[in-house]
């Protein structure tokens, strides 16, 4: 639980640095796709984003350990809480003040990671069969497919779309790791699973970094959370045999819907502050969903 939480932290602090990148960075002219891979190419010349993916790098690598020891849905509530430390984080750091009900989501989702870590068992013995695994590894793949359509919706719509895309390719990760029990070099490549996992984490970051630069963050941010908690916690406990300590159930139940929720509530710290020197034609934030901008920004 120790390493789910670190990886939190990680992940939030990386957050903030990724999305100032992704905002200062221009749009690709003439791309009326939802996903623009070339901009990948542009953020990686931001050293704010460069240091975002060290921090992603550290946050992944202690998840992995959280994965081989905890069931998916500890794991993913407490990386859907990296937003509550990116709130706290950003206090200090942009000067930010948060409202009473922002310290209480805060404070909720700590409370319910509290209860969830109490209630759950260890994970579970299964390992996934080989339909399971070519199922990921196609779901994965959809992912991608799916975000180069939603170029075609309303812009809010799009970040939506984008960042839901972005949790379910984090979930597929978090799936994936469950269904490689043997790590040596023959078994890994042969394994389905291996695929869906660079499949899935990189499609994952390319829709969050074009949610992050073409709309509202706000929205993104919330769906990516949607994504990377319901899916891979729903098949921890069908097909990989996850469960509570015994006659836990009921607590950890409420505590993984209180630290979602509560996720849920910060989720307009998926939004980062404008930068100064930022290219002209980068897209604004919407006024209504850009709550670090919104009256609070950095002096």
């Amino acid at each position: 639980m120790f390493c789910a939480l670190g990886s939190a932290i990680c992940f939030g602090t990386a957050s903030v640095l990724q999305a100032v990148a992704a905002r200062a960075t221009a749009s690709g002219t003439g791309s009326g796709s939802g996903v623009d891979p070339r901009l990948l190419l542009r953020v990686l010349r931001q050293w704010r984003y460069l240091l975002g993916l060290a921090l992603d790098g550290c946050g992944f690598l202690l998840e992995l350990v959280a994965l081989r020891s905890l069931p998916i849905y500890a794991v993913g509530a407490a990386l859907a809480a990296s937003l509550a430390v990116t709130a706290v984080v950003a206090v200090p750091l942009l000067h930010v003040r948060l409202s009473r009900a922002e310290w209480t989501a805060v404070a909720v989702v700590c409370g319910g990671l509290a209860m969830l870590g109490l209630a759950s068992g260890a994970e579970g013995k299964g390992t996934g069969s080989t339909g399971l695994r070519f199922g990921v590894l196609a779901v994965a793949v959809a992912i991608l497919a799916c975000g180069a359509l939603a170029g075609r919706l309303p812009d809010r719509a799009r970040a939506a779309v984008l960042g839901l895309g972005a949790g379910f390719g984090f979930g597929v990760v978090e799936v994936a790791v469950r269904l490689i029990p043997d790590l040596s070099p023959a078994p890994l490549l042969a394994n389905p699973a291996t695929y869906a996992l660079l499949i899935g984490g990189g499609a994952a970051f390319l829709l969050l970094t074009s949610a992050l630069q073409r709309g509202s963050v706000t929205a993104a941010t919330a769906g990516m959370v949607i994504g990377e908690t319901l899916g891979p916690a729903l098949v921890g406990i069908v097909w990989l045999g996850d469960r509570t300590r015994s006659g836990l159930a009921p607590l950890g139940i409420a505590g993984f819907a209180l630290a979602v929720l509560g996720a849920l509530a910060l989720a307009r710290f998926g939004e980062a502050p404008e930068v100064p020197g930022a290219e002209p034609h980068a897209p604004a934030a919407e006024p209504a969903a850009s709550g670090l901008r919104h009256g609070r920004e950095h002096p």
